[in-house]
């Protein structure tokens, strides 16, 4: 089924800081129950559309809407829930309190039922009296995921959620999404491990100096490489080659003595896509 437009609204947002354009009237919207990826170097104007989106920033021109709210205003603020790239909570803290700090911040009556709940989901239940400043790094990471879960908001905004976990808790985080996406919760991810965003995203959005430059599902936003065929004779690319000619080529191998080990279709990756949108730029 389709989403259903509505977590995330944003239609011609422009942002000037003095002489710096950091937006440039950009339109993307987040579907009920979707995953968008947000790409782009650093400056490309990722953090000023967060921004914008949870409040913290007014736009130059055109707006942002939260599940049908103006963005900053109390029902939009309500509905979203926000993981900041730097975030900091207090040392002496546990795991079970930042969270119910987070609940009286946000209005929350899920009490201890949903505290505990989050911190299973996350993969802390076993540290729910774990002070801060004794976690690791990727505990620390899955407990600031927790609390952007607090409330239940139809909108979570992401900013570069696994950029410390190893590979099990990036595996963890990636399923947490993907359940959430089941439920209905819409998420905008910003992040710079390409592999991640390409393993769950429903679409991504590509910005540069303050534009989109490419948008759509990564399996849009690919294109063909050529075919790989193995045979007993070695590897070769065939380029230009597509998925429908496939049987052509393996029965051409065939009709000319060769044994067929494998066949591969080969398409560019989100990387090569990203690489070029970017002409380059470096984060």
């Amino acid at each position: 089924m389709a989403p259903v437009a509505g977590a995330l609204a944003v239609h011609g947002l422009a942002k000037r800081y003095g002489s710096v354009q950091a937006l440039r009237g950009i339109d993307l919207e987040v579907g009920e129950g979707e995953l968008v990826g947000l790409l782009g170097p650093n400056g490309a104007g990722k953090s000023t559309l967060v921004k914008i989106a949870v409040g913290l920033v007014r736009p130059s021109a055109g707006g942002a809407e939260v599940a049908g709210a103006r963005a900053g205003s109390r029902p939009a603020r309500a509905a979203l829930g926000y993981l900041a790239e730097l975030f900091r909570f207090p040392g002496w803290y546990t795991a079970d309190e930042v969270l119910e700090l987070h609940q009286r911040l946000a209005g929350s009556r899920g009490g201890a039922a949903e505290r505990a709940r989050l911190l299973d989901l996350v993969a802390l239940s076993d540290a729910a009296n774990r002070r801060v400043d004794g976690m690791s790094k990727g505990m620390a990471q899955r407990l600031g995921l927790a609390q952007a879960l607090v409330g239940e908001p139809r909108l979570l905004l992401l900013d570069e959620p696994t950029s410390a976990l190893d590979p099990v808790g990036r595996r963890t985080v990636r399923l947490l999404l993907e359940d959430l996406r089941g439920r209905g919760v819409s998420v905008l991810l910003n992040s710079h491990l390409l592999s991640e965003v390409e393993l769950v995203c429903d679409r991504v959005a590509i910005l540069l100096a303050g534009e989109i430059v490419a948008a759509g599902a990564p399996s849009e936003l690919s294109r063909p490489r050529g075919v790989e065929l193995e045979t007993d004779d070695g590897v070769r690319t065939i380029a230009g080659a597509t998925r429908e000619d496939v049987p052509r080529i393996v029965a051409d191998a065939v009709a000319g003595g060769r044994r067929v080990y494998g066949v591969r279709v080969l398409t560019s990756t989100l990387e090569d896509v990203y690489l070029e949108a970017v002409g380059g730029e470096t984060d």
